[in-house]
């Protein structure tokens, strides 16, 4: 009698473990690999640029993202916001001072002089976007105007007539999201290419 206890006592140990065990397996297998599989080959087959990146591609090659900004140095080209992760897609983060920051502040007083000397324009003039940095670190847009500021720089580098370029930045302004959502937007690796392509 008591041996048959122990036994059965034993199979009800062994029994409530078996069960978790399996659970774990197939969610393993299931969520963890055969749902972000069947999700990843989803979205390549319904949205394939978008999944592959968004790349933009010129002669065969990619010269970068429309969702990621990338530093243009050369003086010839529009420059992006500035970014707290050096244009490093790895590395997206802000800077995540406050805006009371000693620090902050000098910054923006820094980059905020950096740009004035470098459009000939005068403090006030410079937008908050191209002395400030997004969230994320590497916004990829900027504004009409903050695009329009850096105009005439671009043009006198590339030997064009300002109005050529104004004419590209109205050309490469994006409309709000669905005509609501957002504010007009100018994608800054597009613009570059086409004053590439106007050269």
């Amino acid at each position: 009698m008591n041996t048959h206890t122990a036994q059965a006592t034993h199979i009800d140990d062994r029994v409530p473990l078996r069960a978790p065990l399996l659970f774990a397996v197939v969610a393993l297998l299931g969520f963890g690999l055969l749902y972000s599989l069947a999700g990843t080959a989803l979205g390549r087959v319904a949205f394939p640029w978008q999944a592959t990146g968004s790349l933009i591609e010129r002669d065969g090659h990619a010269v970068g993202s429309q969702l990621i900004a990338q530093l243009f140095a050369d003086e010839a080209y529009i420059q992006p916001r500035p970014s707290a992760a050096n244009y490093d897609p790895m590395a997206a983060a802000g800077s995540n001072m406050a805006r009371t920051n000693p620090d902050l502040r000098k910054r923006i007083a820094e980059v905020t002089a950096v740009v004035a000397e470098r459009e000939g324009i005068a403090l006030a003039q410079v937008p908050a976007e191209l002395a400030t940095q997004s969230g994320g670190g590497l916004d990829p847009h900027l504004s009409p105007r903050a695009a329009q500021v850096q105009a005439a720089r671009v043009a006198r580098v590339r030997g064009l007539d300002s109005a050529q370029v104004e004419q590209l930045i109205v050309a490469n302004t994006e409309a709000p999201q669905f005509g609501l959502l957002g504010e007009p937007r100018v994608n800054v690796l597009k613009l570059n290419l086409a004053l590439d392509a106007a050269r």
